[in-house]
């Protein structure tokens, strides 16, 4: 017996029709797929290219940690800077981290592909992905 699209839509209450879950740009680690996913998490979530920088270094990837992406959207008390991202960064920290916590979960649990941001871009586009499609 094998897991249909539906068994996956009821439950769960998510689309499995519409646009396409994929991105392609992050599939492989280069210098310019880098330095590309650092521009984008600097932009898509509102912090400086040296901390996104920094952040990749860390992780050692084209990804970021859980912990540095929660940081992102809930800063302790006190810690918050006159920098403080907009709301549409905080929102895609917080789905980044929700999405990499339910439906793409890794095995490191710890970390978050930065292919998933890609799909964050436009949050207007965000409930016309087919994700329960992409589960299947």
């Amino acid at each position: 017996m094998s897991i249909s699209l539906e068994d996956v839509s009821m439950p769960l209450k998510i689309h499995v029709t519409g646009k396409v879950v994929a991105v392609e740009n992050f599939a492989r680690y280069t210098k310019e797929s880098r330095s590309d996913a650092i521009k984008m998490v600097s932009k898509l979530l509102g912090v400086c290219i040296e901390e996104a920088e920094e952040e990749m270094n860390i992780s050692k990837g084209l990804t970021v940690r859980k912990c540095w992406l929660k940081s992102q959207w809930c800063p302790k008390a006190g810690s918050r800077n006159t920098n403080y991202p907009h709301v549409e960064c905080t929102a895609r920290a917080y789905l980044l981290y929700l999405l990499s916590c339910t439906l793409f979960a890794d095995k490191s649990g710890s970390r978050v592909s930065i292919a998933l941001l890609k799909l964050l871009e436009d949050l207007d586009d965000v409930g016309k992905y087919a994700w329960g499609a992409a589960l299947h």
